[in-house]
């Protein structure tokens, strides 16, 4: 019986330039690759959460829709919620707050431009048809520091000594009590000490000698305004 000899296989050389293929392997735990995934991941949660801290830090004010006039009364297609961020924690007392009951007189006594944030101070009393404005000039040390738009003052007036007779007997004499402040412009501090600051007030006509008195005294600064709480 004849033997079967074996088949043989040939197999192509190999090519001594080519490497060998290396076995892809997971990542160790010293891979600095996988630290700086880990730190990136970690910085957009920090991030993250820091929009969503700062977001929070907005209070809802109210600010106007459109140009206001001065002693227009606010309606609820005059106003709009604004988110604002403030810097002083006191600075909020100053706006109006959408979470807060709006306060019963709201007639603006100061213009507004659109998209204006409403401050407290601009909000008064709607003026009365038997009142006139009236502006005079007192020196910045005789009105209060925090005397604004709708606050109530008294004006007093100190008397002429070099008149003698009964106006010499009274240092001081309450003129006008109670009246309505329409504006009061802020001096720069730069000229405070100097400038006398303007206040606009809501005098009654009817009280023209009163209101006669407190003109003369302006001119000799003999003017004082005392704010009422």
């Amino acid at each position: 019986m004849p033997r079967i000899a074996p088949r043989k296989t040939s197999r192509a050389p190999r090519d001594p330039d080519v490497p060998a293929a290396a076995r892809l392997r997971s990542p160790g735990w010293r891979d600095p690759r996988l630290w700086v995934g880990v730190a990136l991941v970690t910085g957009s949660v920090v991030a993250g959460a820091r929009i969503l801290s700062t977001a929070d830090d907005m209070t809802p004010v109210w600010s106007a829709t459109s140009d206001l006039a001065a002693g227009q009364t606010l309606t609820a297609d005059d106003l709009r919620a604004t988110r604002v961020r403030f810097d002083e924690g006191a600075d909020r007392d100053h706006y109006l707050a959408v979470d807060r009951e709006l306060p019963a007189a709201l007639t603006l006594t100061r213009p507004l431009a659109a998209g204006e944030l409403v401050p407290a101070g601009a909000l008064g009393e709607a003026a009365d048809e038997d009142t006139v404005e009236v502006s005079i000039a007192v020196a910045t040390e005789h009105v209060p520091t925090r005397l604004t738009r709708g606050s109530r003052v008294d004006v007093w007036v100190i008397n002429d000594r070099s008149l003698g007779g009964d106006d010499a007997r009274s240092a001081a004499e309450l003129v006008l009590g109670d009246v309505a402040v329409l504006d009061a412009p802020l001096v720069s501090d730069t000229f405070a000490s100097a400038a006398a600051r303007q206040l606009v007030l809501a005098v009654p006509q009817a009280d023209e000698e009163s209101l006669g008195r407190v003109l003369a005294a302006s001119g000799d600064n003999r003017v004082r305004v005392v704010g009422r709480g």
